[in-house]
């Protein structure tokens, strides 16, 4: 937003912060409420939300998205960090068969996309379903300052400004100079076992079907239980904590294609 002068824009920037606040105040992903026993409840799966539903969270996002973001918005970008725990890929997320949303991810010098709607229920489909062209960067690991990573996401977005008329100047990098991968699924590999975990992979590393990416072990150091990719793809996440019990993500992979069969969907 510092970059932008309003004298030479053409069109409008709206730029909504801590739209989740008690989420943010208790610095995790979901809004806490005692409303009917407490619950924890991510907001962004309550999209577009209900002025009158039951919830806080969900008449929240009604009284956001009804009145304050579709009325305003052309064009959308949403940005997010990956889940805490997990080391994460600059990459985006969004539906690439809807033209304008191709168009302003492929203005990103970003190295991945995940070319998928995914999960019902987040902003960027709620816009969509209102017919307002909208993805998600994910700008790298939650709570990091990445300096190295987050100046990307600028260039990508003054891009899109640039290429849309709203601001002068030439257009920087784009995806083509990020050599960008293309993925369709996204793969996670779950741990099965409890134990301390030695990584062989790092992100953005290409993987393939059956190529070990992980050994786990116990408090003697004995291996108990090792992980393999089942499909061929770029390591997008990677567990950060050294431990871990079972069914947690120990890693995910942006895929070339569907999973194969028994691979589960990254349900997060």
């Amino acid at each position: 937003m510092s970059q932008l002068n309003p004298a030479e824009m053409s069109g409008t920037v709206m730029a909504v912060l801590d739209i989740a606040r008690p989420a943010m105040e208790s610095m995790q992903r979901r809004w806490p409420s005692s409303g009917r026993g407490f619950e924890l409840t991510d907001m962004n799966r309550e999209w577009p939300g209900n002025e009158n539903g039951l919830g806080a969270v969900s008449r929240q996002a009604g009284l956001v998205f009804n009145r304050l973001l579709r009325p305003n918005t052309d064009l959308a970008i949403d940005f997010h960090t990956g889940t805490t725990g997990l080391d994460v890929s600059a990459f985006h997320i969004g539906d690439m068969r809807i033209p304008e949303v191709k168009t302003m991810m492929m203005l990103y010098p970003v190295p991945a996309i995940f070319d998928n709607p995914v999960y019902p229920g987040v902003l960027h489909n709620a816009y969509i379903d209102a017919g307002i062209p909208a993805f998600t960067p994910e700008v790298g690991a939650a709570r990091r300052l990445d300096l190295a990573m987050i100046p990307l996401f600028v260039e990508g977005t003054m891009n899109v400004f640039k290429h849309y008329g709203m601001v002068p100047g030439a257009i920087g990098r784009t995806a083509a100079d990020a050599n960008v991968y293309i993925g369709k699924s996204a793969v996670p590999v779950l741990t099965t076992h409890g134990g301390f975990i030695e990584l062989l992979v790092k992100l953005n590393a290409k993987v393939t079907p059956g190529q070990k990416v992980a050994i786990q072990r116990n408090a003697f150091g004995e291996v108990v239980a090792e992980y393999t990719s089942p499909v061929n793809g770029l390591v997008g996440g990677l567990r950060s904590d050294a431990t871990s019990e079972p069914g947690n993500v120990l890693l995910f992979i942006l895929a070339d294609a569907a999973p194969v069969s028994g691979a589960a969907p990254y349900s997060e």
